[in-house]
């Protein structure tokens, strides 16, 4: 997903910076061409300039300037290039569709590099503008035809969630995507409605949707993209309860700690609580642990890294986590607690209460199937001490 670019001086100084945070691009193309890349058996240096666990930053040089791209996939270094080129005319953002960036860049394959090795062109870049660049929905080909027509929407939301050492909850919302995979022949004209769409804020659509029934009716009417893609992204913010609660604690004296954690189910969310882990960073300071639980198995890695592998909890008993620390020489109590980080998937159910009421089809094709789940797993879930 490209997020912004610079144009650099000869002597480093930054003389033009474009955000294009209003124009982001789905990061599944990045994705794509570079597991394309991967499949013909290519190796790539890291083209990277700096590199951090979220993000790469290009450095790309044309015609004597330097640009720098920003970028959340690791890329090839001709595949970074030519996708710049298609996405970026005189600084600003251009071509943004995956399903257009895929018809227009072809990955390199073994008859590509033979072709280049004898015309001395290396370009992917398809000579004939795709067929859906001139139409007034870029996102979708002229004529896609199937012999199924099938359409699938997903609910996928992540808890966000912070608890106190005094157990209190000081910060929980939801982040959900609605995933589609529309799989439609012809020309499709489709609405998406949603039972409580009152509980929705902070709303990101994919440029397909219509704003003027939303805003008037808060119905979703769009043409789809074909296959994959995101329809919109929400938040529900303020939720008052979580379904999975931890209850650490930790005791220090005489250079040995001692730990025992809790984790339970706070409030049954109708649906099977699954995977669920819990890890923490054991402290500088000490030397050495020894933990066991009653239910699932515990890793501490090199790193100090512990992880507890709970998976479900039984009915017949609570999962708890015990064990000592031993402090490092001199220290007698521990100063740096851990922070406790909850990891759970839910399978068909939606925690924020989000409900698709129905989705209609304004023209109907032959043996429509429609299919509807629903999931919520742990983002980022902290149980602080």
């Amino acid at each position: 997903m490209l997020q912004c670019i610079f144009l650099l001086s000869d002597s480093g100084e930054v003389m033009l910076e474009k955000q294009l945070t209003g124009h982001r691009v789905d990061r599944s193309i990045c994705a794509w061409f570079w597991d394309q890349s991967l499949s013909q058996g290519d190796s790539f240096k890291s083209l990277p300039v700096i590199a951090s666990p979220t993000h790469y930053l290009f450095q790309i040089v044309r015609d004597g300037i330097t640009f720098l791209a920003c970028s959340q996939v690791e890329m090839p270094p001709l595949m970074a290039i030519e996708l710049l080129d298609e996405m970026i005319d005189n600084g600003f953002p251009l071509t943004t569709e995956p399903s257009i960036l895929r018809e227009m860049i072809a990955p390199p394959n073994l008859v590509s590099k033979m072709l280049s090795v004898v015309t001395g062109n290396a370009s992917n870049v398809s000579d004939t503008l795709p067929s859906g660049a001139g139409s007034c929905v870029p996102w979708r080909p002229t004529d896609p035809k199937y012999s199924s027509n099938e359409v699938y929407v997903d609910l996928v939301e992540e808890m966000d969630a912070i608890v106190n050492r005094d157990g209190e909850l000081v910060k929980c919302e939801i982040y959900g995507e609605v995933q589609m995979n529309s799989q439609l022949t012809g020309f499709p004209d489709l609405t998406l409605s949603f039972a409580n769409p009152s509980i929705l804020e902070d709303m990101r659509f994919h440029p397909c949707v219509r704003f003027r029934p939303w805003e008037s009716h808060q119905v979703l009417s769009f043409v789809p993209p074909d296959g994959e893609f995101k329809l919109m992204s929400y938040r529900v913010k303020k939720l008052k309860n979580t379904p999975v609660y931890v209850k650490p604690q930790i005791t220090s004296d005489l250079g040995t700690c001692r730990v025992s954690v809790l984790v339970g189910i706070r409030s049954d969310p109708g649906k099977a609580i699954e995977s669920i882990t819990l890890s923490f960073q054991l402290p500088h300071c000490v030397s050495s642990a020894d933990l066991s639980s009653n239910h699932g198995t515990v890793t501490i890695l090199s790193n100090k890294t512990c992880t507890w592998t709970i998976g479900r909890i039984p009915k017949d008993k609570t999962p708890c986590l015990s064990g000592t620390l031993a402090l490092e020489t001199g220290l007698e109590r521990l100063h740096v607690f851990p922070t406790f980080k909850l990891g759970f998937k839910i399978m068909g159910i939606a925690l924020s209460g989000l409900r698709i009421e129905k989705l209609d089809l304004q023209t109907l094709p032959p043996r429509l199937y429609k299919g509807f789940r629903a999931q919520t797993r742990a983002g980022e879930f902290d149980v602080r001490l």
